[in-house]
């Protein structure tokens, strides 16, 4: 009995309470004209729209570098350009993981928190996009996933089209090209290009693997397509007359198959190794002494994989 009537005393208080709650007039939702009063009233007119350069806007380009149509083979009137920064989204000759296909708009991503505004480097106090290079972003050469040899054909004719046309600073006449792979046999058309510019060059190759195996170790020997693949590019390179016998390897970590035909066909190729445990010898400094003297005044492609860096702080690799 005690428990009801406690009940009923609390129910009545809660309706005498919520008799005195007083619930504010909601305002009408604003007209169209009202709302673009409200707006402008805030400054949102053109002047405030383009005032702040955020990164996160417009096309996804490297570094919001500006885009240009460099692959439009039907256009004369593409704009100049020094630096021509270009996808290849390639990964069917891999003997491991696939996935490098998606590395341009991956690393596109991984840059739009920088700018040609925001790129000033306080150790070289340059700022390279604003130096005496124009640097552009071309896109993705279109390559297909379905026939390798097709695909690197079609790589090759980006680069003829990208290289080919006249740089922007007249003391250069061939833009050079910065690719973003796709696996590493990228770089055979990469050389290919090249060679037609400056002839044979010394190819500084930063990687953990030797890249320059017979294609009848890795590939088999099952076939000439199987043959061209990530770990033979450098060997097909060296075949084709493309690279000098002044290269040189850094940072060489990974096993080979053959302990010595390997290495005695990596020198055949042109090639000079620097291991992953030699910077603990040499230090920084004393690597790039080696690179340099190794290329000397040759004419240097310099080509980076991923797996070069340690693991630890690459684990995607």
């Amino acid at each position: 009995m005690l428990a009801t009537k406690t009940l009923v005393f609390s129910l009545s208080l809660t309706l005498v309470s919520s008799r005195d709650i007083i619930f504010p007039t909601l305002p009408s939702y604003p007209t169209s004209e009202q709302a673009q009063q409200l707006f402008h009233g805030y400054g949102i007119d053109d002047d405030l729209f383009s005032a702040f350069d955020v990164p996160f806007k417009g096309l996804t380009t490297f570094a919001n570098l500006p885009y240009v149509h460099c692959l439009n083979r039907n256009d004369d009137t593409i704009e100049k350009y020094d630096v021509a920064i270009m996808g290849a989204g390639f990964d069917t000759a891999v003997t491991a993981r696939p996935g490098a296909r998606f590395g341009p708009q991956g690393v596109r991503q991984g840059s739009r928190r920088i700018s040609p505004d925001f790129a000033y480097d306080i150790s070289t106090n340059e700022n390279i996009y604003r130096d005496w290079a124009k640097v552009v972003d071309c896109g993705d050469a279109p390559l297909t996933y379905l026939d390798n040899t097709a695909a690197l054909k079609q790589l090759d004719f980006a680069h003829k089209l990208v290289a080919g046309r006249r740089a922007n600073n007249s003391e250069y006449s061939t833009p050079r090209i910065l690719v973003l792979g796709g696996d590493h046999t990228t770089t055979l058309s990469a050389l290919r290009s090249t060679i037609a510019h400056w002839g044979a060059v010394s190819v500084i190759h930063f990687d953990s693997h030797l890249d320059s195996w017979d294609p009848e170790v890795v590939g088999g020997g099952i076939s000439h397509y199987a043959g061209v693949n990530h770990g033979t590019f450098l060997h097909i390179a060296h075949e084709e007359g493309l690279i000098t016998n002044s290269s040189v390897h850094a940072g060489i970590r990974t096993p080979v198959f053959r302990p010595k035909d390997d290495v005695r066909n990596d020198v055949r190729c042109g090639f000079d190794i620097i291991k992953a445990t030699d910077i603990d010898r040499l230090g920084t400094q004393g690597i790039i002494d080696q690179l340099k003297k190794r290329v000397g005044q040759s004419n240097v492609y310099i080509s980076v994989d991923i797996d070069v860096l340690d693991p630890a702080y690459a684990p995607g690799e």
